[in-house]
């Protein structure tokens, strides 16, 4: 299908941010805001956001990708991803003027941009979905079990390794040293050393709720269609999937929601390669027109 391509500009707050809309010919009702996370800018890493809005476009999804304030080519200061709710609320409102005929919009987002989608998506009743990649719950203990489980298993079976020890090109002092650090920092707070993770300890004492816990709220009280893709060679999605498995709550509710639950074994972080992008978009289209 045929679509145009066209540069916006919209205020959030005072400050202009800028966006691309990928626009069909005969555009859908319900459209895609992909939402930028870490500190890149629209095109995403390897244009992976590019490439995905003119795919959906081509299948006559309306799809807009913009900066968040103080990143790419958007005025003001750089935003925390928990502090971007205003531009993404400003972004829809703008993809909604935009984009003549549409009715609601699904947002899609990679690491702590799902994060970010999480915590605004209940606020706005245009939002009807929420694609989530690679979601981010870092925690201390977190990652930690993350790494013992995923990365430290993975190097005691790696050949290699064995060839650095009988060569004696091996650290073995630094190695164990990093694998009590990260031991300290799963047990329990209350038995944990000055040199365990203070951060979470100090979260559990102010009785602050811990970034997970935040996200499963969100979560929560959204009411839309959730999809949830995890990379299999990386250490953000184990977290989350570990998460997953150890939580109750977490587990519980995704199997309440129906989410859609998909994984590519061995892809990275930001789906690098060719391959993957097309298997996550291929999901994403898939998901849009299932309901």
């Amino acid at each position: 299908m045929n679509f145009e391509e066209q540069a916006l500009a919209f205020v959030c707050q005072e400050n202009t941010l800028y966006g691309i809309l990928s626009l069909p010919d005969q555009a859908a009702t319900r459209g895609v805001l992909i939402v930028v996370g870490g500190p890149q800018y629209r095109a995403g890493s390897h244009r992976q956001f590019t490439l995905l809005a003119r795919q959906l476009a081509s299948h006559g999804i309306p799809a807009m990708r913009f900066d968040y304030r103080g990143m790419g080519d958007s005025q003001g200061a750089p935003k925390n991803f928990e502090d971007v709710s205003d531009d993404i609320g400003a972004a829809i409102d703008q993809f909604m003027a935009a984009a003549p005929g549409l009715k609601e919009v699904a947002i899609w987002g990679l690491c702590d941009a799902a994060s970010a989608a999480i915590f605004y998506a209940h606020r706005d009743a245009r939002v009807c979905g929420l694609a989530l990649l690679n979601p981010w719950v870092r925690t201390g203990q977190g990652m930690a079990r993350a790494y013992l489980k995923h990365y430290y298993l993975k190097r005691i079976l790696d050949p290699g390794l064995w060839q650095k020890i009988a060569r004696g090109r091996f650290d073995s002092k630094a190695a164990i040293r990093s694998m009590l650090t990260m031991l300290r920092t799963v047990m329990p707070p209350r038995k944990q050393s000055a040199v365990g993770n203070q951060a979470d300890v100090a979260t559990a004492q102010s009785g602050a709720i811990s970034l997970p816990d935040k996200m499963h709220e969100g979560l929560t009280r959204f009411k839309g269609k959730i999809l949830l893709v995890l990379s299999g060679n990386d250490m953000t999605a184990q977290e989350f999937s570990d998460l997953l498995s150890t939580s109750g709550k977490w587990k519980k509710l995704l199997q309440e929601r129906k989410a859609q639950r998909h994984q590519l074994a061995n892809a990275n972080h930001t789906f690098s390669q060719q391959e993957w992008r097309d298997q996550v978009a291929a999901w994403t289209i898939a998901w849009l027109q299932s309901w």
